[in-house]
């Protein structure tokens, strides 16, 4: 994702993806490219033979879904939460003050 993710308004050929990604086979990261196509986290294009794929969000998008699915799988999502702010750092809560001010 990280490679799509640095690409935002350019789809990326298969192959372009795989080769920045050296420690991985093209086969194996084709697989993953079309998986997360159909998790919707990827958006494929196809001209003639070549697929081409680009990021459907952001990276900052990505990890509040990640965030948010973590707090929905905990037990005590509010405890989580508790605990999660409790962790963060000055700049980090002055961030979340001003979004929870937009919110409202």
């Amino acid at each position: 994702m990280e490679v799509l993710w640095a690409a935002p308004d350019t789809p990326l050929r298969g192959r372009v993806v795989a080769d920045e990604l050296p420690d991985y086979a093209y086969t194996t990261v084709a697989t993953v490219l079309d998986r997360l196509s159909r998790k919707g986290e990827v958006h494929r294009t196809t001209e003639g033979r070549v697929h081409l794929y680009r990021a459907t969000g952001t990276a900052a998008a990505h990890a509040a879904k990640a965030m948010g699915e973590a707090l929905d799988a905990a037990d005590d999502p509010n405890e989580a939460l508790t605990q999660f702010v409790g962790r963060m750092p000055d700049d980090q809560l002055d961030a979340l003050s001003r979004a929870l001010r937009a919110r409202r």
